[in-house]
């Protein structure tokens, strides 16, 4: 009977498999470099997609935006980002089923060039601290974190 169900087990995981961790990584790899192309190109709306309602950025000096505020600030030109060399991605999903999780943090560090808050445009080694959760099968950046490295 043990052998039954054993192979009853096996049966179902090929028949439904889980999403894989490399799959669940490079979604998430693929979230980060999104985020940068629609910095970027200014699209809020895209941008905005990605972001939970309840995202804060929390900027290297300690100021906080919201959601709204930080799509306001690309959109109006306060914050201008013109390109994004990606040097090193780690990120961890958290293991609250055997195969995936819904809640991530992606440390993500790239040489971004900007100019911001009215200052000129400078090449920044930026590192954010992203935390995510998936919502609805889609994963959402809640929380990002800035600093340099």
């Amino acid at each position: 009977m043990n052998n039954l169900l054993t192979l009853g087990a096996i049966a179902m995981i090929f028949m439904f498999p889980l999403p894989s961790v490399a799959g669940e990584h490079e979604e998430l790899r693929k979230l980060y470099t999104d985020m940068y192309r629609y910095m970027i190109a200014k699209d809020v709306s895209q941008l905005g997609s990605i972001l939970d309602d309840s995202f804060v950025l929390v900027h290297m000096t300690g100021m906080r935006q919201t959601k709204r505020e930080y799509l306001k600030a690309i959109e109006n030109g306060t914050l201008n980002y013109f390109s994004e060399e990606l040097e090193r991605i780690d990120i961890q999903v958290s293991e609250s089923t055997a195969v995936s999780g819904d809640t991530a943090i992606l440390i993500g560090q790239s040489k971004v060039n900007a100019a911001v808050f009215g200052n000129g445009r400078h090449t920044w080694r930026l590192q954010l601290n992203i935390k995510l959760k998936r919502k609805d099968g889609q994963w959402l950046m809640t929380e990002a974190r800035a600093s340099t490295y």
